[in-house]
């Protein structure tokens, strides 16, 4: 894999801003299961924005119950609202192994400090077939100490595949922790579904 703290595709935050989070915090909180091909993955929404993303854990009940528990969300009946229609196809693709981008997906931002948000806007910078580093993502926040900071931001990311924290490795290539549901084993499993996607060196396109 390529690994770059790639600059050159800056994230777009969704439009309205305050307005966004006004208009979410009093909007029914809602949720769904959606089958992948490493199992059934889950979303939470609130408003026109993602609340939460979960990966898959054991079985589709333990994640839906942990989907509850983290989103206090409930169950929705199709058909889901556009925006999430469209998110979960994305992910669905991603996790198939195409090169899919997930930066339009409107995300709560405002459930998540401003150093959060750097880390993860960031993050969406990295391609499918892309890695960083905490290290590298730090030096580009400007702040080459802060690499354990950014571990630990991204161990609380609400929004993973979104926001691909897999995609961040420890020093010297070691794979560091992943606090997604299956740990350390989802997220090599993710990054071996991305590897066919690298850019080689060289390479235009």
């Amino acid at each position: 894999m390529r690994n770059t703290a790639d600059t050159q595709r800056p994230v777009t935050p969704p439009a309205g801003g305050a307005d966004v989070a006004r208009v979410a915090s009093t909007a029914p909180r809602s949720s769904a299961l959606f089958a992948t091909a490493i199992g059934d993955c889950g979303l939470a929404w609130q408003g026109d924005v993602l609340t939460n993303v979960l990966l898959p854990a054991d079985d589709a009940a333990t994640t839906r119950s942990l989907l509850r528990h983290l989103s206090g969300a409930e169950a929705a009946v199709e058909p889901w609202p556009p925006f999430v229609q469209q998110a979960v196809a994305s992910m669905q693709a991603l996790i198939r192994g195409e090169a899919v981008s997930l930066g339009e997906v409107p995300l709560a931002w405002g459930r998540v400090g401003p150093f959060e948000r750097r880390v993860y806007e960031i993050t969406q910078r990295l391609a499918p077939g892309e890695t960083s580093t905490y290290g590298d993502v730090a030096r580009e926040l400007g702040d080459a100490g802060a690499a354990r900071a950014v571990g630990v931001a991204l161990g609380r990311n609400p929004w993973p595949l979104v926001v691909p924290c897999h995609r961040v490795l420890a020093a010297g290539g070691k794979l560091g922790g992943f606090s997604a549901p299956g740990g350390v084993a989802t997220k090599e499993r993710l990054l071996a579904i991305e590897a066919p996607l690298a850019r080689r060196d060289g390479e235009l396109f």
